[in-house]
């Protein structure tokens, strides 16, 4: 039976109701030019909405950036801002542009456009879909010329990643900043950041796929999920996303929508220094870990035990995946103390920690939690200042590419590097893959790079999630999709 929390609920509904009371704008206007949207997001602005690190899916999810090319539903390469491409040789490829404008009014050009992407890759750190790749964009006609240092088959996907949407000119400083306020291309313009609380939104009129239908968005940025929960049970917000799995009972069915997720749970082990740099404790810890019962325990049924890093979501996975290899030989921790830690914006993280520092402590460790919220978090996590860490990764976020995720985050070079795992035989795997056109054969590769990564007991997938959303039952055309890249388009209305 799933859990009731309705108490915390109801005790936030005062406070809600002071954050929400303002929103909506006028009702005449309204009538006139489409509701407002009302969205609840769960992760605050870390990064100063900075396209190049985790806010750039705040930004597509809100309608605001986008870039060349978009996933469609089958995870191909779809148009956006490029209305065709064609590779030319091996390293160069050229995009034929639509027509376009920038919500400053300027022109989606050829010049700004290879300019963006310049800015991008110049970016450091650099952008997780520019992991191990280098980039040269050029104007050429009504075209934009890419070329890349080495063979890129994956080119017309990695550029459908959020971190590389494109920008008017104004949007970058000399200090390599990128201001979006009113200078992305998408149907929604940020007219307005409050700090990590809150943000507008007004319809772009010029976007070029058609006017949206709702005239703009109130989007709040609220880290507590109970709170978001009983914004949409009372009516405060249309949307919420993230919704815990504990407070799923508490909203009417006809709320609720469920998507699978190509969204992982795992236990990341810092290989870089402090007790798990041994391999023989890591395999201790892997068989500790029990993911059975994080999936029954927290998830309550929303979740698959962890199979790899790619889930049941990712269908052409599981046929393909082999065994790991090379595993170490368990170590006995004899008290061996390590600091786990994760972050609270996902209610059922801080819930996975106790039931892993309970497993964790039966087999021999001693544990110490740590439970933040994910901005107070990240640099710390990614600096290696903690022993293990719990995170949430949705796997072809990215790039939508099988192998991008393992080069940004298993690799000695990667950005997003939780394990800070640098093995050779991993990074081969990765680079192998990486060389491979085919799609059949890029994810047969990409799954033994996969199976080399899990065989250094770095990465302990946990959970394969799904993700609620909240949705009330006036709200159409939500855009629920598995790479948790988008929520709100020009179809979203009430």
């Amino acid at each position: 039976m799933r859990r009731r929390h309705t108490l915390g609920s109801l005790l936030l509904a005062p406070l809600l109701t002071a954050c929400f009371a303002a929103q909506g704008g006028d009702s005449q206007s309204d009538a006139d030019h489409g509701s407002r949207l009302r969205v609840a997001l769960a992760f605050p602005p870390a990064e100063n909405l900075s396209p190049y690190g985790d806010d750039a899916t705040l930004l597509s999810r809100l309608g605001v950036t986008e870039g060349l090319t978009a996933l469609d539903a089958n995870g191909a390469a779809a148009p956006a801002l490029a209305a065709s491409w064609r590779r030319e040789n091996d390293r160069t490829w050229l995009f034929t542009l639509r027509e376009a404008t920038f919500q400053d009014g300027s022109a989606v050009t050829p010049a700004a456009v290879a300019a963006a992407l310049t800015h991008a890759g110049e970016a450091r750190p650099a952008p997780a879909a520019l992991s191990g790749v280098t980039l040269t964009a050029k104007a050429a006609g009504d075209a934009v010329r890419i070329t890349t240092k080495s063979s890129d088959p994956v080119l017309p996907l990695r550029l459908s990643s959020p971190s590389l949407a494109v920008f008017a000119a104004k949007a970058y400083g000399k200090d390599g900043t990128v201001d979006p306020v009113g200078t992305a291309s998408g149907p929604f313009e940020l007219t307005k950041v409050t700090g990590s609380t809150s943000a507008a939104l007004d319809r772009f009129d010029d976007y070029w796929g058609g006017r949206a239908q709702a005239s703009g968005v109130d989007a709040r940025f609220i880290a507590d999920g109970t709170a978001r929960a009983n914004a949409v049970r009372t009516g405060q917000v249309d949307i919420a996303e993230a919704i815990p799995v504990a407070q799923a009972a508490t909203l009417d069915q006809a709320t609720l929508k469920e998507t699978a997720t190509t969204r992982t749970t795992s236990l990341h082990l810092n290989t870089g220094s402090g007790p798990f740099k041994d391999p023989k404790l890591r395999a201790a810890a892997r068989e500790a870990v029990d993911s059975s019962a994080v999936v029954k325990g927290v998830f309550e049924g929303y979740a698959d035990p962890g199979a790899g890093i790619y889930g049941p979501a990712v269908t052409w996975a599981e046929g393909k995946r082999p065994r790991p290899t090379g595993r170490a030989t368990a170590a006995k921790p004899n008290g061996t103390a390590v600091t786990l830690a994760t972050y609270d914006n996902r209610p059922e993280l801080p819930e996975a920690a106790q039931v892993l520092q309970q497993q964790l402590q039966k087999a021999g460790f001693k544990v110490t939690l740590v439970v933040r919220e994910y901005s107070r978090l990240e640099t710390d996590a990614l600096a290696g200042k903690f022993d293990a860490f719990i995170g949430a990764r949705n796997s072809l976020v990215d790039t939508g590419d099988p192998v991008a995720v393992l080069a940004s985050d298993y690799t000695c070079d990667g950005g997003y590097n939780l394990s800070r795992l640098c093995d050779s035989k991993a990074d081969r795997a990765v680079a192998e893959a990486d060389a491979v056109a085919d799609t059949g054969e890029r994810q047969k590769a990409a799954m033994r790079a996969e199976a080399a990564v899990l065989g250094t007991d770095a990465v302990i997938p946990l959970a394969h999630q799904q993700i609620i959303t909240g949705v009330t039952t006036d709200v159409r055309g939500v855009l629920l999709d598995p790479y948790e890249r988008t929520l709100v388009g020009p179809g979203t209305r009430r």
